[in-house]
Parts: C-alpha cells; structure tokens; sequence
C-alpha cells in the first residue's frame, strides 16, 4: 500500500510501472517518497510562518495543509514531466525551468524553518531594538514636551529669584538698623534713637513686601509646578499608548530582518540542505540512465502518436474524397437541360409576381 502511494507521489503512469521490474519501480518509489516528504516539510515551514503572522493555529494549520498541496502539486508535476531522452543536455535544457521553480520553494521553505531554528538568537534582537526604539520613542515624544516644561521652570526659577532678592534686601536692612542700635555703622551711637526707627520702619516694610511677595509667588509657583506635572503626565500617556506598538513588533517581516542580521553561514546551509531535498527528484531522474519504464512510456507514447497521425491522415484523404465527388456531382448537375428549364420557368413566374406587385403599389399611390 505504501509502495503504491509513493509511486502516486512520483507521477508515473501506474499500468506501465506495474509492468516493469521491482528495481525500476523502487527508483520511482525513491523519488515518490521524496516528493511526499518535501511537501510534508513545506507543510510545516508555512504552518509556522503563518501562524507568526495570523497568531493562530487553526488558519495556520488550514493554509500550511493548502500550500503543502500546492507544493506536493508542483514536485508532482516537475517530476512527472521531464522525458527522458538521449540528450542529457536537452534533459537538463527541459528541466531548468523546474529548476529555478525548486530553487524559489526551497527559499519558501528554508525561510521560515529557519525562523524557528533560530527563535531565541532572533528575540534577542528583536529586543534589542525594542529597547533602542522605546529609547528612542521617549527621546521623541520628549521633544515635545521639554520646550514648555523648560520654560516654565524658568519662570519658576526667576519667581524663586525675586523672592531671593527681596530677602537679601530684607536682610541688609535687618544688619543696617541692628547696626545703628549697636552703634557700630550709622551715627555709631548706641540706642534706638530716630535714625534706628527710620531704619527700622524701612526694615518691617521690606519684611511685610517680602512676605505678601513670598504668598504671591509660592502661588504662582505651585500653580506652574501644577502645568509641569500635567505636562509629564500627557507625555507619560502617549508614552504609554505608543508602547504596545513597540511591544508587538514581532512580526514575519520583523523577524525576518532580524534574522539577515544574524551570521549567514548558518542560514545558507539551511536553505542549501532544502535546495538539495527539492532539487533531489529532479536530478535524480536527471542522472539516472533510460530504464525500463522511460523505454516503455516512450513506445506507449509513440503508438499513440502514430494512430492519431494516422486518423488525421485518413480524415484528411475522406475530405480530399468527398470534395472530389461533390465537385463532380454539381458540375454535370450544371449542364442538365431539364434542370435548365426548370429554373427558368420559376425564374419567369417570379418575375410576373414581382412586376404585378410594383403595379399594385404604384396603383395604390396614384
């Protein structure tokens, strides 16, 4: 029974085989089976990558089944017409077609295999560039924020500045009165005298200014400190949304860019060790000698030539016959004289009527 299906698989016409020996039938058995098996890896290869791209199973596990048919179809079909012949250079002539057509399935193939060979290298790079493009989205989307947040922390600072100054101003007016009580600076006469109150009065109205200014701008700052906070929060909102796209960048072409980065030798290996499997019935048939069965299709095919060239060739001289005889026939039918007279007779009477209906209608006009 499984003889039977790989020899299915290999596209021979089964009454032939069956008549030829066991080891021309296992050629074909071999090349059936690898036919079979290559369609059973292009099955997988596709199950994988599209499950990368639709993220389930079931529709991956549905179209890997139809593009593994597709698949099986096309080996099917590269194997079971190429002829053998005594040429091998018309052999290979007629089989570079099928060639270039396995080299672009073993690139189907080998590309997704070799996703999954090589998962963990490939989601090391793949977060490494989510890193730097998260990295890189914050620098971003920093940009537009940083401008305002700077300049209200500028504000904010020449509003810490003023309440500054005022206080350095409060603070040389405290020295300057404590000095003329002491006597050290001014009149240097110890006592509170007028010029002490003077001093001092110009003290406690610089302390009432500093402390209404204090109230003034700790309001304002708080206020400005308020527009900073809701500036970092818009921007750790859109930093927030913008995250899951990072996050699921992961796709098929994501991850098939991240595996050109990765060494090439090991890919190249994989997708030569494909081309070989999908090549191998190809060449296979290639490179082996005209067997029993490629004498026995050749002169099965040539009988059938044969005898449609030989009921062309009749159908061709039946014609030929025919149309000889009719020629003959309605040339002496041209030269009867009783088919003469009668054609003229009808000829007159058709006349009569035609010029009795023109004498109607004329009569009728009038």
């Amino acid at each position: 029974m499984l003889k039977n299906f790989f020899l299915i698989c290999s596209g021979v016409d089964k009454n032939l085989i069956e008549n030829c020996s066991n080891g021309e039938q296992n050629k074909y058995v071999g090349i059936g089976a690898t036919v079979f098996f290559t369609a059973v890896m292009a099955t997988i290869a596709s199950s994988y990558a599209l499950f990368t791209v639709f993220d389930n199973v079931y529709a991956a596990i549905i179209f890997g089944f139809i593009w593994g048919l597709l698949i099986f179809n096309l080996d099917r079909f590269i194997v079971s017409t190429i002829k053998k012949s005594d040429s091998k250079f018309k052999e290979f002539l007629q089989a570079s077609p099928r060639i270039v057509l396995a080299v672009i399935i073993a690139i189907v193939i080998s590309k997704p295999l070799e996703l999954k060979l090589f998962e963990k290298e490939i989601n090391q790079v793949l977060l490494t560039e989510k890193n730097q493009m998260t990295l890189d989205n914050k620098t971003q989307i920093a940009k537009q924020f940083t401008p305002e947040i700077e300049k209200i922390k500028s504000e904010i600072e020449s509003l810490k500045q003023e309440i500054s100054t005022k206080e350095t101003e409060t603070n040389a007016l405290y020295e300057t009165y404590i000095a003329e009580a002491e006597g050290i600076k001014g009149t240097k006469k110890i006592g509170k005298g007028p010029v002490y109150e003077e001093k001092r009065a110009k003290h406690d109205a610089s302390l009432i200014n500093l402390n209404q200014l204090r109230k003034d701008n700790s309001e304002k700052i708080k206020s400005k400190e308020t527009e900073i906070a809701s500036l970092l929060k818009n921007q750790k909102l859109i930093e927030t949304k913008t995250q899951p796209i990072i996050a699921n960048f992961d796709g098929l072409m994501a991850r098939v860019q991240a595996l050109n980065k990765l060494p090439w030798l090991p890919s190249l290996f994989i997708f030569l060790l494909f081309l070989a499997i999908e090549t191998s019935p190809i060449f296979a048939k290639l490179l082996a000698p005209k067997g029993e069965y490629d004498y026995k299709l050749e002169e099965h095919e040539s009988t059938i030539k044969t005898w449609v060239q030989q009921q062309m060739h009749q159908k061709e001289q039946l014609l030929q016959a025919y149309n000889s005889i009719d020629h003959k026939v309605y040339k002496d039918i041209t030269q009867d004289d009783e088919l003469y007279t009668y054609k003229q007779k009808i000829a007159r009477e058709l006349m009569k009527l035609q010029s009795d209906a023109f004498y109607k209608k004329q009569e009728k006009m009038i």
